[in-house]
């Protein structure tokens, strides 16, 4: 009996093998169906957009360009086509055109949150800092605000959350601010402080010395932002309902497209670089966020991150640290080789943990002190310490990290 060939896969089979791969990160496979596809329906917008987020993913930046222009030439009109071709651009580094690639989108589409979030980071990493903390707080309002579309069931709410959310909840109802912290999106008021939100450094040519002579790169600073700034930046952080992302160690994270990105946290961030300029030169703020810690359990597990200049500090009560030796950040006196990726050093706690020990790495332990700030070279290894902090909503450890620059790369 002569043994037929199986017939060809069908279009139709062929595309949901290519989304298949794609969704399962088999993205030079996705590639190679989502081509032979558009060569029997060329015209197809929808594959030729998902083709130029396969070529973007694979860092092949300029084909990926040029498929979403394709989609763009048939129809001006594709909101998503105008976000993907921004973020291409925003990763060529071209922030102008992927900003004007953003606002087209919201041109066309003003409701979608999205658009906004992309705006903020394209805008933030040209040094618009202001501005993109409004697009930021945009996307806020539309994802979570009475506007947004409810959440799909995701689930059972992590212990350490609904804790969280619960005390939030007590905190604003007895102050009335709002409805319900679980229930409402509610920024407490962030506007920028009268004069200074950063104190005057009389010292602030030897703490430059200190930056450019110190093994490792690291400088503390105490009574970094002034009174009437410490004060609404507290009350910020407690009574608003942006600590969303949930992270498994018993912290949890706010993001600028939470929120995170008053007027205020844009005036520190900018009197930071007038403050120490030695230090932050002309590196952009890449990111910041907040974070929040459950006592009971841990904090931020080994890592480096992805920026140059790495500012974390404290704003939680002195009164509320029951052990005043700890509480703070451990900084390790090696940095992560360049030629890891971010997934390496920033998540694979036991390849850095190896490395460490590896290289006779040494750690410099940094104790919490309310409004101290710990510079230092976002390269180097570091983790929370150890917490025991009382009980109570506001005596809940925060910390603020503002990212400036971007992490060198090897050639």
């Amino acid at each position: 009996m002569t043994m037929l060939a199986p017939p060809p896969p069908t279009l139709e089979a062929m595309l949901q093998q290519a989304l298949l791969d794609h969704r399962a990160g088999r993205l030079a496979e996705a590639e190679r169906l989502y081509r032979e596809v558009l060569r029997a329906r060329p015209d197809h917008l929808g594959i030729t957009n998902n083709l130029g987020i396969a070529l973007k993913d694979q860092g092949k930046l300029a084909d990926a360009a040029a498929m979403f222009r394709k989609v763009l030439a048939r129809n001006a009109n594709d909101v998503l086509a105008h976000i993907n071709l921004g973020n291409v651009l925003r990763l060529q580094g071209e922030l102008g055109a992927a900003a004007a690639s953003y606002r087209r989108a919201i041109a066309l589409k003003p409701d979608m949150p999205l658009a906004h979030a992309n705006l903020g980071t394209a805008l933030c990493e040209s040094g618009h800092t202001e501005e993109s903390f409004a697009s930021f707080r945009r996307h806020a309002e539309l994802a979570y605000g009475a506007a947004a579309s409810p959440a799909p069931n995701a689930g059972p709410v992590a212990p350490h959350k609904a804790r969280h959310d619960r005390e939030q909840r007590e905190y604003l109802d007895a102050r009335r601010a709002a409805p319900s912290a679980a229930k409402a999106f509610h920024l407490e008021d962030g506007s920028r402080v009268a004069g200074r939100a950063v104190r005057p450094d009389a010292s602030a040519g030897e703490i430059a010395k200190q930056w450019q002579t110190s093994q490792p790169q690291l400088v503390v600073i105490d009574n970094l932002l002034t009174d009437a700034a410490l004060d609404k930046l507290r009350r910020f952080c407690w009574g608003s309902t942006i600590w969303r992302k949930v992270y498994a160690n018993g912290y949890l994270g706010a993001l600028p497209e939470h929120g995170f990105a008053c007027p205020l946290l844009a005036q520190i961030a900018d009197e930071l670089r007038g403050t120490y300029p030695a230090i932050l030169g002309e590196h952009p703020l890449l990111q910041l966020w907040g974070f929040k810690y459950d006592s009971t359990l841990t904090g931020i597990a080994v890592h480096a991150d992805f920026a140059a200049v790495n500012i974390n500090f404290w704003i939680t009560p002195d009164e509320a640290n029951l052990d005043p030796d700890s509480g703070g950040l451990i900084v390790w006196d090696v940095a992560a080789p360049l030629d890891w990726g971010f997934a390496k050093y920033n998540d694979d706690v036991a390849a850095a943990r190896d490395f460490l020990a590896r290289s006779g790495a040494r750690a410099v332990k940094i104790p919490h002190r309310a409004n101290r700030a710990v510079i230092f070279d976002s390269d180097l290894f570091h983790e929370t310490d150890s917490i025991n902090f009382k009980d109570g909503y506001e005596n809940r450890r925060i910390n603020i990290t503002l990212l400036y620059g971007r992490r060198e790369k090897t050639q």
